[in-house]
């Protein structure tokens, strides 16, 4: 998809200026000269834009309370805030509100450009760090991720330590599975590779223990199925 900026900004002279750099870049831009406009554009074409400048003083709608709409409709795309204001309190309110930088004007052309292609890599970053996650490991729920390679388990990424290989093993065998019940004796078996006969304590103990080190991090996600064994279920947390 190419990169499309909503430029939002009242001075017309200002937007057209900025437009030829963006141009230059093979940069696509569309114009909203007041903060109706801007959110209206927004919402029809939320998809289609990969960034926005906003400035800070609009008619008919100013760029915090447009900034506060986007942010509504879309939580990660780009927004530069453009303001003639430079005070701090300015600064905080914009970033504050969602926005992920701030210029003041006057400002060079070539600056913002150069802003705006630090944001540009730093969302592709993420996109290829996610995409990187993702294929990283063996096992991911909502809330859950394992690597079997490192042994390595995150619940909302943050790390559970201290797992047995059992320990292991059980949460990754169940939480292949999400919402499938296991007997007892098919974890013995599953785990353990053989039955353990008359031995089904020992399933027990070692989920309550795991159960305890998942405590540290985050709400219960092992359920006790009564008369019957476990399952794990993160869908509800």
């Amino acid at each position: 998809m190419s990169f499309r900026i909503l430029m939002v900004e009242d001075d017309k002279s200002v937007a057209e200026m900025m437009g030829m750099f963006f141009q230059k870049e093979n940069w696509q831009v569309d114009y909203a000269y007041d903060g109706v406009q801007a959110v209206e554009m927004f919402h029809q074409h939320s998809q289609e834009y990969s960034l926005l400048t906003l400035d800070l003083n609009l008619p008919k709608k100013d760029g915090i309370q447009v900034a506060k709409e986007v942010r509504e409709i879309s939580p990660t795309v780009p927004i530069i805030m453009l303001t003639a204001r430079d005070s701090e309190s300015d600064q905080v309110l914009g970033l504050g509100i969602g926005a992920d930088d701030y210029v003041t004007k006057p400002f060079s052309p070539l600056a913002l450009v150069a802003r705006i292609k630090a944001l540009q890599r730093r969302v592709m970053m993420q996109t290829v760090d996610q995409a990187t996650t993702a294929q990283d490991y063996d096992v991911v729920t909502k809330h859950l991720k394992i690597s079997k390679k490192r042994r390595e388990v995150l619940f909302d990424n943050q790390a559970v330590t201290g797992l047995t290989p059992k320990e292991f093993d059980l949460l990754t065998t169940m939480a292949n599975k999400p919402k499938q019940v296991f007997a007892r004796d098919q974890l013995l078996q599953l785990i353990w590779g053989y039955e353990y006969l008359g031995e089904e304590r020992t399933v027990d103990a070692h989920i309550k223990k795991l159960r305890q080190k998942l405590e540290k991090v985050g709400p219960q996600v092992i359920q006790t199925v009564w008369g019957v064994g476990y399952k794990f279920d993160d869908s509800q947390v």
